[in-house]
């Protein structure tokens, strides 16, 4: 059995996740999808909509046949320790391929992306220094080099101010540099940019849209078209469950709490907490009302907002620098389902796993999945904030099986 191996959040999962898992098997000719996915909280700082069970069920109905968790310390992480965390894990289980998303749509530009920094990556380096030096954004700084660097030479190069395009060459960076047996593919992004609003005159729309619209008022039966029936079950047991999904807006109350009462000292031991912003975050955190208020008075040129998103998921979830930073590598792999066909690859590589496979949570002791588990503990405080019926626990939840 051959498999193809997918990051992603499924927040929520939608059509053109379906395009996308679908075509994955297609152009690689695999048997089984092996999906790496994000907890309760994601790579761009924020509460999932709805927890990671709910996710994992809209996943094994629509073609994926094995989720695995992306351990906290990668899912919340910077994008090149993101990429590293999942390449790390889909390697792990003998994924032939790695296919992602992109709006590129063909792979040869990142490799020539990926080699052309790395043949100059001191010089690339020093030009994000110097930017940041500046007061630009890390961000806006790799722009910058990388358009200095690129046009000087004649092959063709991804855009790397596309979001899609700058994961997918993190993923490229990573399975070259980790000397992976796995080879990257892409598939072609249709139809909605990441950040695009709905459009009502297509089936395909961004999570990013879809999560805009359920929060700015606009209900299940007016984004259905954008999501498989599957997706839209998974969201209506939740919303009836919970009566609403899960935001920061909804977890304010008690991220106002633990950010307030702290010291400025203490701020600054927790993972992404810039130098000199611990003040700030108190001063504002205590006068706004809101998570809106909070983030519109805080933002500023030098923070991006994903980068202060992230700051506050650490210090919502008690992170230290030293937690986030005490590891690189994965150290286990935990199964989150599985169909029947994921099962049976399961059992076809389970001898030559290099890493130990997770099903139940209660007897393993390891300071990774600790961190994920107090993760889970303050989601659910999070959700408690809007619902009385408390979501599944990890040392309760076996994996789920279709």
């Amino acid at each position: 059995m051959q498999a193809v191996g997918i990051v992603v959040e499924y927040n929520p999962f939608h059509n053109g996740h379906l395009h996308h898992v679908t075509e994955a098997k297609r152009t690689t000719n695999s048997d089984v999808a092996v999906a790496v996915m994000s907890g309760q909280f994601l790579q761009r700082g924020e509460p999932a909509l709805v927890d990671k069970w709910h996710r994992t069920k809209m996943a094994l109905q629509s073609g994926v046949d094995i989720v695995i968790e992306l351990p906290y310390i990668f899912s919340t992480a910077q994008a090149t320790l993101f990429a590293s965390g999942s390449i790390q894990l889909l390697e792990a289980m003998h994924c032939k391929h790695l296919a992602f998303g992109s709006e590129q749509g063909t792979i040869t530009p990142f490799i020539n992306t990926y080699e052309v920094i790395e043949s100059n990556r001191d010089l690339y380096n020093s030009i994000i220094k110097e930017h940041v030096q500046q007061g630009k954004s890390y961000p806006q700084a790799l722009f910058i080099a990388y358009e200095q660097l690129t046009q000087h030479y004649p092959d063709a190069y991804i855009d790397l101010a596309q979001p899609n395009n700058i994961l997918g060459y993190h993923y490229v960076e990573a399975i070259k540099q980790l000397h992976c047996i796995m080879q990257p593919a892409t598939i072609q992004r249709i139809a909605a940019g990441y950040y695009d609003a709905i459009d009502t005159s297509s089936q395909i729309a961004s999570a990013t849209g879809i999560r805009q619209a359920l929060f700015g008022g606009q209900n299940l039966t007016e984004v259905s078209q954008f999501l498989p029936h599957v997706s839209i079950e998974q969201l209506q047991i939740w919303q009836h469950t919970h009566g609403q999904f899960a935001s920061w807006e909804s977890f304010w109350p008690l991220l106002k709490y633990a950010i307030i009462r702290h010291t400025p000292q203490q701020l600054k031991q927790y993972a992404d907490v810039a130098e000199g912003l611990e003040n700030s975050l108190i001063k504002h955190a205590a006068t706004s009302d809101s998570y809106a208020e909070f983030m519109n008075s805080l933002k500023s040129k030098r923070y991006t907002w994903t980068r202060l998103q992230r700051m506050l998921t650490h210090i919502f979830t008690g992170v230290t620098k030293e937690q986030l930073h005490q590891t690189k590598t994965p150290s286990y792999i935990r199964i989150l389902g599985m169909t029947k066909q994921g099962q049976a690859y399961i059992s076809s590589i389970k001898k030559s796993l290099t890493l130990p496979l997770i099903s139940r949570v209660a007897a393993v002791s390891d300071p990774v999945l600790a961190i994920d588990l107090h993760a889970t503990q303050m989601y659910q405080q999070g959700v408690a904030q809007f619902s009385n019926i408390k979501i599944d626990e990890d040392y309760k939840s076996p994996p789920i099986r279709f």
